[in-house]
């Protein structure tokens, strides 16, 4: 089994399309190789059960999946972390990796949008951005530097809302595990999130004209230990396999 953080299982008829691999094959017995990935807290769901489907589609090849902010991520891969695969939650974080040398050709997989997220009940009545203004509510959000931190600011701005922020976490799940304690009366998160968390949390709409869109962009690292699996991987990702678990788990493919 790969190395991941909590799977969801995607439904019957996406593990049915996924159980004889997109191009029907499967690898003999032989010597293991391991493709190291490097993806976006965001991904930890789709990317858990992807690699669980790859697996049983080729039986010589186990995944490690390393989460985290798209931005440390990249600041690993640049300073030489040993690593097969990126997978970013914005393109310009890719896009350093790539001005870096360190990956050629990134594709954009999937799509992502915010929301306002609350624990269950919502406790501090939030009804949308404006909340993050309010002085006696306890506000998060992602990190600056961190795609949902960067957007999350985007979408504030563009709601003309000057925030209050009472904590600022490293990535997406990390916030998401603030509100799932009620610790926090709100923060902003993916949509895929919200719905990871399932009864744990509510979701509320942020309007199309106050939201901001996030792309994932997906590359081989130009050092990659192991270029073949890393190459078949990320095709599995873009095949209509792969892109079914990630369209199951909430993410918009473009």
């Amino acid at each position: 089994m790969h190395v991941g953080i909590t799977t969801i299982m995607a439904s019957g008829a996406v593990l049915a399309l996924v159980a004889c691999g997109d191009d029907g094959s499967t690898e003999p017995a032989g010597q293991e190789v391991t493709v190291t990935v490097f993806a976006a807290a965001s991904l930890t769901d789709a990317f858990d059960t992807i690699a669980d489907a790859y697996e049983d589609a080729h039986a010589a090849t186990k995944v490690t999946l390393s989460y985290a902010g798209s931005s440390a991520l990249r600041a690993q891969i640049l300073e030489g972390a040993p690593a097969d695969v990126f997978a970013s939650a914005n393109e310009s974080n890719m896009d350093q990796v790539v001005d870096g040398g360190a990956a050629e050709d990134p594709e954009v997989f999937v799509e992502n949008e915010l929301q306002v997220v609350v624990p269950a009940g919502n406790p501090g009545r939030v009804t949308g951005l404006s909340a993050f203004a309010d002085p006696d509510l306890l506000v998060g959000l992602c990190a600056e530097e961190v795609p949902c931190g960067e957007l999350a600011r985007a979408a504030l701005a563009k709601a003309g809302v000057t925030p209050s922020i009472d904590t600022n976490e490293p990535d997406a799940r990390a916030l998401l595990t603030k509100v799932e304690a009620g610790e926090i009366d709100a923060g902003i998160v993916y949509r895929t999130d919200v719905l990871a968390a399932g009864e744990a949390v509510e979701g509320i709409e942020i309007p199309a004209e106050q939201n901001v869109i996030a792309s994932y962009p997906i590359a081989v690292l130009t050092d990659a230990p192991e270029p073949d699996a890393a190459a078949e991987f990320v095709a599995f990702v873009l095949s209509d396999a792969g892109l079914a678990i990630l369209g199951e788990l909430g993410f918009t493919i473009p």
